[in-house]
């Protein structure tokens, strides 16, 4: 690989593999695919490791890693199963609000909920309030010392698993800048989550409906200030959606792993179809494709460490990263030819778990028009 990693990362990123190949079987992971699974339990020993503390800073009792080092873990973990990561990750997503815009006590209580072994989740979506996110209705109304949050979000990961959310609600008719965000216990009662929704793939990670049905939260628990939800969201997502894209890397890496191994034994007249010109272009542009996106993503983190919320990076690495691993992944089907599309191989489960990242945390197409205003504003300046 082309990025040279300190001996510390590499006994992570180990210690990583030993975990998964011990509590992510592939006989469980085909299960709990098939039957769109996501069972709690299955989770206890990645709790057990840490593995949901690793960006919380040391001062709250997490381990206190980089984004470097943790996207180096995470992308790791989603070759072995994407939706198994991003159900860990979900809880970063949450959590990057608060490290953002939060105070100590509110970034303390949360490290606290989750630190004995819970999920969080970040609930903005709602069914007309996706790519805009200004559209959303579900409101948080001031009763004294008190919120009073009602309304209803939509394809919530970790939704029937949280015991913790951070949610968009509207406390203002203003637009854009009537929005707000809070922290919400799952405990304070009037939260239900709907039924898991039946996905093309990623299908190991929980997703739900959320409804807040007369939620009273304290005013403590409104992250910044009024009108500011937003921003909080947007700047969470900046960095978060960089760092799902760690997570299509594994996918591609995996999928070029399976597809060397393959046509290295796989023969046709006569010989390996390694041997065939055709098959080694697809390999050469699939490793060229997962080393790009494997760099780009370490920069983009590398940014991050040093303070940027990556706006604009984060958008172009989501973009570029979520592109290409469907490209890769359906290089990988090609070459294991009428057995990719077969689930008794893992190549078509791979396909199916990369095609949402082009459309979650902001779809491809938002992305590049994030990226264009960008460039816009920095070379009017």
């Amino acid at each position: 690989m082309a990025l040279l990693y300190t001996d510390e990362q590499k006994d992570f990123i180990n210690m990583v593999k030993e975990f998964a190949d011990e509590n992510l079987s592939t006989k469980d992971i085909q299960k709990y695919d098939q039957e769109g699974e996501c069972p709690p339990e299955l989770f206890k020993p990645a709790f057990d490791m840490g593995l949901h503390m690793l960006e919380i800073p040391e001062k709250y009792g997490g381990a206190g890693l980089s984004y470097e080092t943790t996207a180096m873990i995470f992308e790791k973990l989603a070759s072995y199963d994407a939706g198994y990561a991003i159900t860990l990750v979900s809880t970063f997503v949450a959590l990057r609000s608060v490290m953002i815009a939060g105070n100590e006590a509110q970034i303390q209580h949360f490290a606290d909920v989750i630190a004995p072994g819970a999920f969080a989740a970040f609930a903005l979506s709602e069914a007309d309030a996706g790519t805009d996110a200004g559209s959303v209705q579900a409101t948080a109304t001031r009763d004294g010392d008190d919120y009073i949050l009602n309304g209803e979000k939509a394809f919530i990961t970790n939704g029937s698993l949280a015991d913790i959310f951070v949610g968009i609600f509207r406390t203002s008719d203003d637009g854009n800048k009537g929005l707000s965000a809070f922290i919400v216990e799952k405990s304070r009662g009037g939260i239900t989550a709907g039924k898991h929704e039946d996905k093309m793939g990623l299908r190991l990670s929980n997703t739900t409906n959320v409804t807040f049905d007369h939620v009273r939260v304290p005013a403590s628990n409104l992250i910044g200030e009024e009108g500011h939800g937003l921003k909080v969201a947007l700047n969470s997502l900046n960095l978060s959606r960089a760092f799902v894209a760690t997570l299509a890397v594994g996918i591609m890496q995996r999928a070029l792993d399976e597809s060397v191994k393959y046509a290295q034994k796989r023969t046709q007249f006569k010989q390996p179809i390694m041997k065939f010109e055709a098959v080694q272009e697809m390999l050469a542009n699939m490793a060229i494709q997962t080393e790009a996106s494997r760099l780009m993503v370490n920069n983009t983190m590398k940014m991050m460490d040093a303070g940027s919320l990556v706006r604009k990076e984060g958008a172009m690495t989501k973009t570029f990263v979520t592109d290409a691993v469907q490209q890769v992944t359906s290089d990988a089907v090609q070459i294991f030819g009428g057995y990719g599309v077969s689930k008794e191989f893992p190549v078509e489960k791979l396909m199916r778990d990369c095609k949402v990242f082009q459309i979650f945390e902001g779809t491809n197409q938002i992305q590049r028009v994030t990226v264009a205003h960008e460039l816009d504003r920095e070379y009017r300046q």
